[in-house]
């Protein structure tokens, strides 16, 4: 039987920017619902700015969480930073996306 090992510093960040841009896109999604400006006939590029903003804010203040947390175990600070990165813009937008979509319905026959 293998035995597991624990997660090293980075992959803690990863899997933790990966939550976090998921929490991103739910709660883009949600600012879209309360704001009402998620509607089937037209896009509103305001949202996905809004959204945008609120994940690069989300990114950023992990950033300073995690520099806390981790600065001492990893062997580059710039990795701090970079780490996940991608994984968290593609959590929030394709979340962000899907949620957008299934809130806002097909297009109303034309």
């Amino acid at each position: 039987m293998k035995t597991l090992r624990p997660f090293t510093p980075l992959e803690k960040i990863y899997w933790l920017r990966l939550s976090l841009g998921v929490v991103a896109g739910l709660v883009s999604a949600g600012y879209g619902v309360a704001t009402g400006r998620i509607s089937s006939t037209d896009f509103d590029f305001t949202i996905f700015f809004n959204s945008l903003a609120l994940a690069l804010v989300v990114y950023l203040l992990s950033y300073y969480a995690i520099k806390s947390k981790f600065a001492t175990q990893v062997a580059k600070p710039t990795k701090l930073m970079t780490t996940g990165i991608g994984i968290f813009f593609l959590a929030w937008l394709v979340l962000w996306i899907l949620l957008y979509t299934l809130i806002a319905g097909p297009p109303p026959p034309s």
